[in-house]
């Protein structure tokens, strides 16, 4: 009970994805091992949490925002919440400012962090005809990957195998208010049956990296014996620096090692990260890091900071 409510919980998490659930469960569990407890609000109970709140009938200490970034209708809970002193992961405004790749890539290029090269290029609405030399298709390679830079999510937007000018053209009228970026295509390098790309996942502070298939969309656990054999000390760091750069305490990121050695930066910031467990689900995350993550996000709970 807090201030004499007794519909007061330590934590509580917003999701509008109903393959959330287990990994509420498992921050629900790591929660109740330190003697906290946790609420789930959805779609079907939003509206109804937002009451209770505004009136004071229910409250916690933490909120974790899953939503807000696809669901604009959770925006006024976190903003309710933020107004009654609780702390949001993450803050919405941030979450916008680091889910624009076109900010994000200038921002990764002026910390001396390696992306594709990339050409950004104006919203269709603003600027209909954009000019690219034989120099920029040349460097951009073929085939290439067009890909809007707000709207995200499960490959939405995103041309694979782009060959033409005509291909940009039809690409930037299907989000006509959003920048694009045009980028080359990296291939990864490839050894004992791997493909050298990762996914990293940065929660309060922690960092956990695994193996993706960017093909297949498997992921595997990344051993430390597989960190030392390879060579994969610097993915964290990399991780580390987008972390201090875009400000968010939960997020993924995915990078690929190229045939160079080199370790280049895919897809750059990923919010409301797929936490969907391998043991339920085919292309899950491994269930030890989703545990983890969970654990981590109780810790911070509790730091207070």
């Amino acid at each position: 009970m807090k201030n004499g409510n007794p519909n007061h919980y330590h934590i509580a998490m917003a999701s509008d994805w109903e393959y959330d659930l287990d990994f509420f469960h498992m921050i629900e569990a790591a929660a109740a091992d330190r003697g906290l407890s946790a609420y789930y609000i959805h779609p079907k109970n939003l509206d109804d949490v937002y009451t209770l709140l505004q009136q004071d009938k229910v409250s916690f200490d933490f909120y974790i925002d899953r939503a807000s970034d696809t669901t604009p209708s959770f925006i006024g809970l976190q903003h309710l919440a933020a107004g009654k002193h609780i702390r949001v992961l993450d803050p919405v405004h941030k979450i916008e400012w680091a889910l624009d790749k076109a900010t994000m890539h200038l921002e990764f290029i002026s910390h001396h962090l390696i992306t594709p090269f990339t050409i950004i290029l104006p919203p269709y609405d603003s600027k209909e005809k954009c000019y690219l030399s034989l120099e920029d298709l040349y460097r951009l390679g073929h085939p290439f990957i067009i890909k809007p830079a707000v709207i995200t999510g499960g490959g939405i937007g995103i041309v694979d195998g782009a060959e033409r000018l005509y291909d940009i053209l039809m690409a930037r009228q299907e989000f006509k208010s959003d920048k694009y970026l045009l980028q080359e295509k990296i291939i990864p390098y490839e050894a004992d049956g791997k493909r050298f790309w990762f996914r990293g996942f940065y929660c309060c502070g922690a960092i956990h990296c695994v193996w993706w298939n960017d093909t297949s969309h498997i992921y595997e656990e990344l051993l430390p014996e597989e960190i030392e054999t390879y060579q994969l000390h610097e993915l964290f760091t990399i991780v580390e620096k987008i972390a201090r750069i875009c400000d968010l305490q939960f997020f993924s990121t995915e990078i690929t090692k190229n045939k160079n050695n080199q370790f280049v930066i895919i897809d750059y910031v990923n919010p409301s990260c797929d936490m969907r467990p391998k043991s339920k689900h085919e292309d899950g995350v491994p269930d030890a890091v989703v545990k983890a993550v969970a654990g981590e996000i109780i810790a911070f709970t509790l730091s207070g900071t």
